[in-house]
């Protein structure tokens, strides 16, 4: 197989239409959508695709799932794929601060102007509908809208997350993936995707195509038969990627190249070792990724959020999502290996979450907790969150209830001892977004 660029697609009719007013109210539009929730289907996907004219048909897509670092491998192949001289797309969720973080293209997310027109383009669709049609969720409308940006734009490549699941999650409507990627597979959405880690690795393993490799995470053995027997099932190959090893202060090798990772911790050798096996089998189908590209990739990679050190005033702080339980399992991992001690933790935790299991994971012994709301979502209640950490963990130094921010703001100014550790921010990836923006000032997409 050689390279594909934009000319060599499918010439197929999509109304793309410029000047559409960048002057409207589209967070009211996205907010409108909200009440429809998550609904785990392809029909209503496929047929707003269709009355868009099927804008993503034809491009080359790296399609990732699984259940944490999926965001982390689309972020190092996409900086490669760039880094190689391609023209590449990359869709991911959620965002942190803004919406545009979704959609990436180069090193750059999508301008507000261009995310206003082809949000606009969505909206004009849906008000074609007829009253009984089924309207499409916010998540698939924002992806819709990505795939008329990618399209415009001329991409050679997209690299696509799966937002829940797989095999119905909006991603996989319509595309054409020429490699697949599961990456590692833990206890999170169980509510929606079964209640077994077999159940969830079956719904996962959705985005499998006949004929397209897959690169595979290590997994369990109940979750690695169940992606072998539906490997079997289609006749496609499996890549498994083994772990990469330190072989020095955030270097590994591989190749006889020795990389830097930006993202640290021990689990981005897993996300590291997925996105190098991407990187092999997309240079086993012809296309050209130089050594460079990928030393060059690897070093320019940044994704926020994943252990990220922080300064608020005169406080550094250690941010991470670890918005599950897997994810709360590997930052537990990394603190007991570079801070053993007490720790004092912000924690905020959305309702839907195995709040009980986190907890247990991440609380000690002698650590000061302070429980957070997460605005706009539905979080755990500060104070049931509190009681349920002194359940779980009886013999925390102190607990308190922060009722906002600026609670928060005002606790972390307290004064502290140069020897004490980071305090840890944790427990969803909207709390951290909200921190971002509200403590910090920052906008990611700009």
């Amino acid at each position: 197989m050689t390279n594909l660029s934009q000319k060599d697609l499918p010439l197929i009719f999509f109304p793309i239409r410029d000047g559409i007013s960048t002057d409207w109210d589209w967070p009211g539009f996205l907010e409108s959508l909200g009440h429809f929730g998550v609904d785990l289907s392809l029909e209503r996907m496929q047929v707003l695709l269709q009355r868009l004219g099927q804008p993503q048909a034809g491009i080359p897509v790296i399609h990732v799932a699984g259940t944490n670092g999926k965001g982390s491998v689309c972020a190092w192949v996409s900086h490669v794929l760039w880094a190689a001289g391609y023209r590449v797309g990359r869709y991911t969720s959620p965002h942190l601060v803004h919406w545009r973080e979704r959609i990436w293209l180069n090193g750059q997310y999508i301008s507000p102007e261009d995310w206003s027109q082809v949000l606009a383009q969505v909206r004009d669709t849906l008000q074609a509908y007829l009253p009984d049609e089924p309207s499409p969720t916010q998540f698939e409308v924002v992806t819709a809208a990505a795939w008329l940006y990618f399209r415009r734009q001329a991409v050679e490549v997209v690299v696509l997350e799966v937002g829940l699941g797989g095999r119905l999650d909006a991603t996989n409507a319509g595309i054409d993936p020429i490699v697949t990627a599961i990456t590692s597979i833990g206890w999170d959405h169980w509510q929606r995707l079964g209640n077994s880690l077999p159940q969830i690795a079956s719904e996962k393993a959705g985005i499998l195509k006949a004929g397209i490799p897959l690169v595979c995470a290590p997994q369990t053995p109940e979750v690695q038969s169940v992606i072998d027997a539906k490997a079997e099932q289609l006749r496609i190959s499996v890549r498994m990627a083994a772990p990469l090893q330190w072989s020095g202060p955030q270097r590994v090798n591989w190749q006889g190249l020795s990389l830097h990772l930006p993202l640290v911790g021990d689990v981005q050798l897993i996300n590291a070792a997925v996105a190098l096996e991407i990187i092999q089998t997309l240079r086993d189908q012809g296309w050209s990724i130089p050594d460079a590209a990928v030393e060059k990739g690897f070093a320019l990679t940044r994704w926020p959020g994943r252990l990220q050190r922080v300064q608020i005033g005169s406080q550094v702080l250690l941010m991470d999502g670890a918005h599950n339980l897997p994810a709360a399992q590997a930052l537990r991992h990394y603190l007991d290996e570079h801070y053993p001690g007490p720790l004092t933790w912000y924690i905020g935790i959305l309702s839907t979450k195995d709040v009980a299991g986190i907890l247990s994971t991440l609380l000690r012994p002698g650590d000061r907790l302070f429980t957070l709301p997460i605005a706009d979502h539905a979080g755990v209640d500060p104070v049931q969150l509190a009681q349920l950490a002194q359940e779980r963990q009886p013999h925390l130094a102190h607990v308190q209830v922060l009722p906002d921010l600026s609670a928060f703001l005002a606790q972390l100014s307290q004064p502290s001892t140069p020897e004490e550790p980071p305090p840890v921010l944790c427990g969803s990836l909207y709390l951290l977004g909200q921190v971002m923006q509200k403590c910090l000032g920052w906008d990611l997409a700009q």
